[in-house]
C-alpha cells in the first residue's frame, strides 16, 4: 500500500504534538510539510531529523499556512490534519471547505490517539477560551495540592518558537532558567508564575520525553493548557474554565468545547464582573452540553501595586498578548485596575506603535484602546519597549502575568496588577482535589 501523503496545519504546538505521538513512526502516512499560523516567525523552517524520526531523515518543512493550496497541489495530498486551537467553528470548516475543494480529506485527530498516559495522577487545567483564567487556576490547584505534601510538577503546553532540537525537553526551576531557555515573553508569562510559586516546570517539544523525565520528581502532574486545547495526557481530573463575559463562546469555538464536554468540573470565572443573564446562558450551555459535570463557581479579584499613582491620570494599559489577539477579548486586569482606581482616562497607544507592533494593530484592529504584551522575539521586545516609552501618558498599568519591569526598561510611573482565583461557595476546587 502506498502511504497516504499528508499535511499537518498547526502553530507550533498541538501539530509537532500529534506528529510525534500519532505519525511519527507511522509507516501508513507520510507528512510532507506542516503549515503554520497565529504565531510570528514561526515557518520557513524545517521540523528537525532529530525529532523527525527515521522516517524522516531530511526533517520535514514548515510553511506559511496560506500556500496550502500550493502544497496539496504539488504533493498530490490525501489527507490534512487540522491541529491548533482558539478559533471558532466557522473556522475550521472554512479550511474544511478549502481543502475538501482541493480534493483532500479534512481531518481532526482525537485524544483517544494523541493523549499519552502518565505513571502519576494528571490534573489538568484546561480552558474554553485564551484568557478564561487558567493561569490563577492552575496556581490555586498546586497551592491545594502542595498543602496536602505533594510532589507538584507543571507541564505547560508547548511554545517552541526558537531551535526546536535544543527546546526539545526544558525543565525550569528558577527564574535564570528563563534566561537559559532564551523564553519570549509569552513563555514567561506561563512559567514565571509557577517558579515564583515554587514548583517546577516543563515544557518543549517532545510531550513523552518530558513525561518521562516529569514522573521522576512528580506525586502529580498538573497540565497546564494552553489556549482552549485539550490536554496532552489523559488526566484523572479535568478542570475546564469558562468566561461569562464571552458568552456562548464555550460551545461555539474549537476546540474549546471538546474542553466542555470533556470536563469532569466546569470552572464559572470573572463571576462579579459579569452579567446575571451572561451567567445563566453560560450555565445553560453546562448542564446542556455536559450534563455530569459538577460546576464550581469563582471570581479573580484584582490586587494592584502603587494604586495611587492611578488617581486622576493618563494611564496605558498594557494587557496579555495572546488574550487580546486571538482571544478577542476587549479589556482585561488592567482596564479594571485604571477604571476602579480613578485614571482619568486610557491612552490610546496606536499613534505611538513602533515596528511589529503596527503588523499586530492591522491584523487585529478591533484591540482598541489597549496595549498587547507581544513579545514572541528579540524584536518584538524591543518593539514593545519602544512603544511604550514613546507613548504620552503619565502611568503606565502592568496587566500582564509577569513583572514587564524585569525584561524592558519602562521610562514612566507602573502600576501593577495582580490576581488570583478565588472560588465562591461549594463545591470549591479542594472538595474536587479532595474526591480525586
Amino acid at each position: 500500500m502506498s502511504k497516504r501523503k499528508t499535511i499537518i496545519m498547526g502553530a507550533a504546538g498541538r501539530d509537532f504534538h500529534n506528529f510525534n505521538v500519532y505519525f511519527r513512526n507511522n509507516d501508513a502516512y507520510e507528512v510532507v510539510a506542516f503549515t503554520a499560523t497565529q504565531i510570528p516567525n514561526i515557518d520557513d523552517r524545517k521540523y528537525p531529523a532529530e525529532l523527525a524520526g527515521a522516517l524522516y531523515p531530511k526533517g520535514i518543512p514548515i510553511e506559511p499556512e496560506d500556500r496550502l493550496p500550493e502544497l496539496i497541489r504539488r504533493h498530490t495530498v490525501d489527507e490534512v490534519f487540522f491541529a491548533y486551537s482558539d478559533v471558532t467553528h466557522e473556522y475550521v470548516m472554512h479550511k474544511g471547505s478549502q481543502v475538501n475543494a482541493l480534493g483532500a480529506t479534512f481531518s481532526l485527530l482525537g485524544p483517544r490517539h494523541t493523549m499519552l498516559k502518565a505513571k502519576v495522577p494528571v490534573v489538568a487545567v484546561c480552558a474554553v477560551r485564551t484568557g478564561c483564567g487558567k493561569s490563577q487556576t492552575t496556581r490555586r490547584v498546586a497551592e491545594i495540592l502542595k498543602a496536602k505534601g505533594k510532589r507538584i510538577v507543571a507541564i505547560r503546553h508547548p511554545m517552541p518558537y526558537g531551535d526546536l532540537v535544543a527546546q526539545k525537553v526544558q525543565r525550569f526551576a528558577g527564574l535564570d532558567d528563563l534566561v537559559k531557555h532564551k523564553c519570549t515573553i509569552e513563555e514567561m508569562e506561563e512559567y514565571e508564575p509557577h517558579l515564583v510559586q515554587g514548583s517546577i516546570v516543563y515544557a518543549g517539544v517532545d510531550y513523552g520525553a518530558i513525561l518521562e523525565q516529569a514522573e521522576k520528581e512528580a506525586d502529580v502532574i498538573l497540565w497546564d493548557g494552553g489556549n482552549n486545547d485539550t490536554p496532552f495526557y489523559q488526566p484523572d481530573v479535568h478542570f475546564v474554565v469558562v468566561d461569562p463575559l464571552r458568552p456562548g463562546h464555550e460551545i461555539t469555538y474549537h476546540p474549546g468545547e471538546t474542553n466542555l464536554r470533556m470536563a469532569d468540573y466546569v470552572i464559572i470565572n470573572k463571576e462579579v464582573e459579569a452579567d446575571l443573564d451572561d451567567l445563566r446562558t453560560v450555565a445553560g450551555n453546562i448542564r446542556v452540553f455536559n450534563p455530569t459535570a459538577r460546576i464550581i463557581d469563582a471570581a479573580s479579584p484584582i490586587r494592584v501595586e502603587n494604586a495611587e499613582a492611578l488617581l486622576g491620570k493618563r494611564a496605558l494599559v498594557v494587557e496579555d498578548g495572546p488574550t487580546l489577539t486571538h482571544g478577542e477579548m476587549s479589556f482585561g486586569a488592567g482596564i479594571i485596575a485604571a477604571d476602579r482606581y480613578g485614571a482619568s482616562e486610557l491612552v490610546d497607544p496606536r499613534p505611538f506603535l513602533k515596528g511589529s507592533l503596527v503588523d499586530t494593530f492591522e491584523k487585529y484592529p478591533d484591540i482598541g484602546t489597549l496595549l498587547p504584551a507581544m513579545g514572541y522575539g528579540d524584536e518584538q521586545m524591543r518593539d514593545l519597549e519602544a512603544t511604550i516609552n514613546a507613548s504620552d501618558c503619565d502611568v503606565v498599568v502592568i496587566g500582564t502575568p509577569i513583572d514587564l519591569r524585569r525584561i524592558i526598561q519602562i521610562n514612566k510611573p507602573t502600576a501593577r496588577v495582580f490576581y488570583d482565583l478565588q472560588e465562591i461557595g461549594r463545591p470549591n476546587l479542594e472538595d474536587a482535589l479532595s474526591r480525586f
